[in-house]
């Protein structure tokens, strides 16, 4: 049921970009991990809004690596089971936000199961509405579920996609949760529901923010600002981000885990923002914003 869910929200998720980008279509490819499950990789390039994107489905199992085991905290040697979807879309016009969602399920034979993912902005220039709009609509997805799920996992977005070195937030966050198991007062099945309608969010929001967006102008001081915001993007990916470490820890295909990144990245020395919007964007790169408030 839940791999079920998985595989249809990619096909709705590739239809709904699709439709969008009104050029581009996704090439998809088949693979298999060597120590069991596999997946379905879908790429798209070069169309007239998304210039790279990815809508991933896995479905990975086999016995849990002690190095794999001690990342999560349990006993390595069981047999475990890893399905979900991962998007992400770089879009051509820098006016338009680079977008990723993630959902999750785990489980391992001893019967510990949980739920996992998120969804998170990351905009080239911050626009304090479209911020608002976009943290407004996953309050009222989290609020359906938990009063407590959004300021939550509204925190762990603004901790997880920081990046220490720079300093600095990946975009305006979103929502971030991990190993969402029963309790006494919400069973897997009431997480399952909320992972599911995090995935649906992701084509209604990003819809808006495509056609609010896609046809503004912009030269080549917006681009140069784009491709070095891409290199941020790009940092974080690879130092990190602990999904494209568990990817690569369990063998995963390597091709798939760094599809998330941006086709066309700059890092110029000691580049400093000097134009009004690059200066307000930057200064707004930090954790404990309310943006439904601003």
């Amino acid at each position: 049921m839940i791999r079920t869910f998985f595989m249809e929200l990619q096909d709705s998720i590739s239809e709904d970009i699709e439709k969008c980008d009104g050029k581009a279509k996704f090439k998809e490819e088949m693979w298999e991990r060597p120590g069991g499950g596999g997946g379905r990789t879908r790429i798209i390039e070069n169309g007239d809004v998304i210039e790279k994107g990815g809508v991933n489905f896995s479905s990975v199992h086999g016995p849990l690596s002690e190095k794999v085991a001690k990342g999560l905290n349990v006993e390595s040697g069981q047999d475990f089971l890893a399905t979900g979807v991962s998007v992400i879309m770089h879009p051509k016009n820098p006016m338009v936000p680079i977008i990723h969602m993630n959902v999750r399920y785990f489980e391992i034979a001893d019967g510990t199961c949980w739920f996992g993912g998120g969804i998170d902005l990351t905009p080239i220039f911050i626009n304090i509405e479209e911020a608002k709009y976009f943290h407004q609509y996953v309050k009222f997805i989290c609020d359906k579920h938990h009063p407590s799920y959004y300021p939550t996992f509204k925190t762990n977005a603004d901790d997880y996609f920081f990046i220490k070195h720079r300093n600095e937030t990946r975009g305006i966050g979103g929502i971030f949760f991990d190993k969402l198991k029963s309790t006494e007062e919400i069973s897997i099945e009431d997480r399952f529901a909320f992972t599911k309608d995090v995935g649906l969010a992701f084509s209604p929001i990003y819809s808006r923010l495509i056609q609010d967006n896609r046809d503004k102008p912009y030269g080549e001081k917006q681009k140069q600002w784009q491709l070095v915001r891409r290199g941020r993007y790009a940092e974080f990916n690879l130092v990190c981000d602990r999904g494209t470490k568990f990817g690569l820890d369990t063998n995963g295909r390597i091709e798939s885990i760094l599809m998330s990144l941006p086709p066309e990245v700059n890092w110029l020395y000691n580049y400093q923002a000097t134009e009004p919007n690059e200066i307000f964007t930057q200064s707004m790169l930090k954790k404990d914003i309310d943006w439904i408030q601003m």
